[in-house]
């Protein structure tokens, strides 16, 4: 079967492991963006990191990741910086910010990869795949890169659970028992910022911000307690790298990105639906209890009205 020539193949093992390695740590990571409310942050940072790597390409005139790692993470970091001027000095809100920036970063890097395309370099082909995302395209260092990077953010999460469970939940009471909050913050971006210029070979710029999110909302149905909801925020970045890898690899000329993100919502649908107690299924057989306890009460009504206490026929109002 094809699924199972897929698996003997090498490289095929090691871009399944750092796209899952890669979804993993996404989901860890979108869970704090997911509860301090900034999921459009991942989504201006993602298309903000295409003029980084347009840039990085044009100085070096090599396609190596590590370059547009540096690059991205350049791009990124300013437009966070950008944000955060917009939101501080005028009478801009966040939501509003965040659109600008994703709007100025990404035409600019529209305008960058086109004059790339119609250079006179040789070896700009491929650059488009950063858009959508094509795992196929990345060699074995590529994805020890990425396993490595993601590795590391999952480790980072890890340490800092308590301060960004703080920051995600009462950033007051944090700043008041002395933790950097305004640090923690700006470090929280740069993991995110890396997340998604590690991702966007394999996921593309494009859709990086649902791989950051869907998980992490599809784990929210299903528990009330933060470390479980990053663990399994986690798992389901870990199984939709793996399904949409798997699927790309299957199908010809299918990028990775779009499968992988449809692999993300598949269990967001799966969550809505069969959830414990968030789910659609669980709140209908709730109503339905309901609506069957009223209605035994309303059937039980007349009959303990025509009873006394003592066990006789209750008299009409006025009998002697």
């Amino acid at each position: 079967m094809a699924w199972l020539e897929l698996f003997r193949d090498p490289n095929a093992q090691w871009i399944l492991m750092g796209s899952m390695l890669l979804g993993l740590s996404s989901g860890v990571l979108g869970s704090f963006a997911y509860l301090r409310k900034q999921s459009l942050m991942g989504d201006a940072l993602a298309h903000a990191a295409l003029p980084g790597v347009c840039i990085a390409f044009m100085l070096t005139g090599s396609k190596s990741i590590f370059f547009f790692l540096l690059g991205a993470i350049v791009a990124g970091l300013a437009a966070t910086f950008g944000i955060g001027y917009v939101t501080r000095n005028s009478r801009i809100k966040q939501d509003t910010a965040l659109g600008i920036i994703l709007s100025v970063f990404f035409g600019l890097g529209i305008v960058l990869l086109t004059k790339i395309q119609h250079g006179g370099s040789g070896n700009q082909s491929g650059l488009d795949k950063f858009l959508f995302g094509q795992a196929a395209s990345m060699v074995l260092s590529d994805v020890i890169t990425m396993a490595v990077v993601a590795l590391l953010l999952t480790m980072v999460c890890a340490l800092l659970f308590k301060e960004f469970k703080l920051l995600s939940f009462d950033p007051g009471f944090a700043k008041g028992i002395g933790l950097p909050v305004a640090f923690l913050d700006q470090f929280m971006m740069f993991l995110i910022v890396v997340a998604v210029v590690v991702g966007i070979q394999a996921v593309g710029v494009v859709l990086m911000s649902a791989l950051l999110i869907t998980p992490a909302v599809s784990a929210r149905y299903w528990t009330e307690k933060l470390g479980v909801m990053v663990a399994l925020s986690g798992v389901f970045g870990a199984l939709s790298g793996f399904f949409g890898t798997l699927l790309s690899g299957m199908a010809n000329n299918m990028p990775t990105g779009p499968l992988t993100v449809l692999a993300a919502t598949f269990f967001f649908v799966m969550s809505v639906l069969f959830a414990p107690r968030r789910g659609l299924l669980a709140k209908l057989l709730e109503r339905l209890a309901v609506k069957r306890s009223v209605l035994s009460e309303q059937e039980l009504r007349p009959q303990l009205h025509g009873i006394g206490t003592a066990g006789e026929p209750l008299r009409k109002e006025g009998q002697a």
